[in-house]
């Protein structure tokens, strides 16, 4: 699935032929160096597969409930490969663009975050709705509550390995990293809380947990450049801003089943602008090496123009780059993205995988009898079937 494997291949004859070291002398200290540094590489390929795979795992939620599988494997590997790989070279590499201009992204706000939030986008918009979009059949809820909550922690304590371990050390830099993701998390949930509170009068749990979310993506490119008590505000804008995004898809006209855009994509541009504002040449360097000019809190009123550039490009790119991806993939015969409209009423859990997370649904279908005919009956109000108007809507050709 990642491109980075290979990369410290090339080091490895040094190690196991040679009992010098041709580029810097013969000495014992200096293979010792060279065996530091090909951990060192190791250590930071493994790091950054992981990370490709958050990115994947982002992008790839826009096939829920009408997306075929195999279609979704083939498009993890090229779009890791020419939409990715690109965007974190430009990010992270000395020689990439937006490096060399003075972007500054620590942890993977445009790489992972609007990268992913985009391809989700065009993912969806080139799908289609799904069958029943609008109805009372997909006026789903958190099927589990207590799942929502333990997949919220495990992201939320994952997430101080993402970001605190993107200062490649065990430093102080690391340290504020970890801190300022804690407080940008807790505050983003918060907000989200007093947000729904406004409409529902109630306290959402999962509503918590999506505002947890918001503060973690918010934080992420700023978590290595910003004092702690910048990151209360990454968790108010960026809870904010996630939470109205999740509007944008009635505007747009596009199933977004888990609201990948609204969650990342501008939950990552949000990171990116007030990283501009807050970044701080003085926590950058509390490793003892990194030395950045800041951004407006140093006077580096720039800073905003390259956090934008960055922002943008990566999204055009990413966006752009998907759909011309999937609109090739769904002519090669076998890749057809969309699931047949008996595998959507069926399931696409049964239809693609033969298994269920919970062995009631099978049960409740033998009950029920034919599927089809069960499901039928909900897919328009007056009880008529619906017209397949998610189909019409995609822009690409269905069989």
């Amino acid at each position: 699935m990642s491109t980075a494997t290979p990369t410290a291949a090339p080091y490895v004859p040094l190690l196991v032929y040679n009992s010098t070291n041709p580029a810097g002398g013969d000495s014992f200290t200096e293979n010792l160096n060279l065996v530091y540094e090909v951990f060192l590489l190791w250590a930071s390929e493994t790091k950054e597969r992981l990370v490709i795979d958050m990115a994947l795992a982002l992008a790839v939620g826009a096939v829920a409930e009408r997306g075929r599988m195999l279609p979704a494997v083939v498009f993890m590997f090229v779009w890791s490969t020419v939409i990715y790989d690109p965007i974190a070279c430009w990010t992270w590499n000395l020689s990439g663009w937006s490096n060399r201009m003075g972007g500054l992204d620590f942890a993977g706000g445009t790489p992972v975050h609007i990268s992913s939030g985009s391809a989700a986008l065009a993912y969806s918009i080139m799908l289609g709705k799904r069958r029943g979009h609008g109805t009372h059949e997909l006026n789903y809820r958190p099927h589990n509550v207590a799942h929502v909550v333990i997949g919220t922690v495990f992201l939320w304590v994952g997430w101080f390995g993402f970001n605190g371990g993107s200062a490649l050390g065990a430093n102080l830099r690391s340290v504020m990293a970890c801190v300022v993701t804690n407080l940008a998390a807790s505050v983003g949930g918060i907000t989200w809380c007093v947000l729904d509170y406004r409409l529902e009068r109630k306290w959402s749990t999962v509503g918590f947990c999506s505002g947890v979310i918001a503060g973690l993506v918010a934080i992420t490119p700023g978590s290595g450049y910003v004092p702690a008590w910048a990151a209360i505000v990454y968790g108010v804008v960026g809870g904010s801003a996630c939470n109205y995004a999740t509007k944008l898809k009635f505007v747009l006209g596009v199933d977004d089943a888990l609201d990948i855009f609204a969650e990342h994509a501008i939950g990552g541009l949000v990171g990116n602008i007030l990283t501009a504002f807050f970044a701080a040449d003085y926590i950058a360097h509390l490793d003892g090496f990194s030395v950045i000019p800041g951004g407006w809190l140093n006077q580096h009123w720039i800073q905003l123009g390259y956090q934008l550039a960055d922002s943008v490009t990566g999204f055009s790119y990413s966006f752009g780059g998907t759909c011309i991806i999937l609109f090739i993939m769904n002519l090669v015969p076998g890749l057809s993205l969309r699931a047949s409209e008996e595998a959507e009423i069926l399931g696409i859990d049964d239809a693609e995988i033969g298994e269920f997370a919970y062995d009631y649904v099978e049960l409740t279908r033998d009950v029920a009898g034919d599927p089809t005919e069960s499901v039928a009956k909900y897919s328009g109000e007056d009880g008529s079937p619906m017209d397949i108007q998610e189909k019409s809507a995609s822009p690409l050709p269905v069989d």
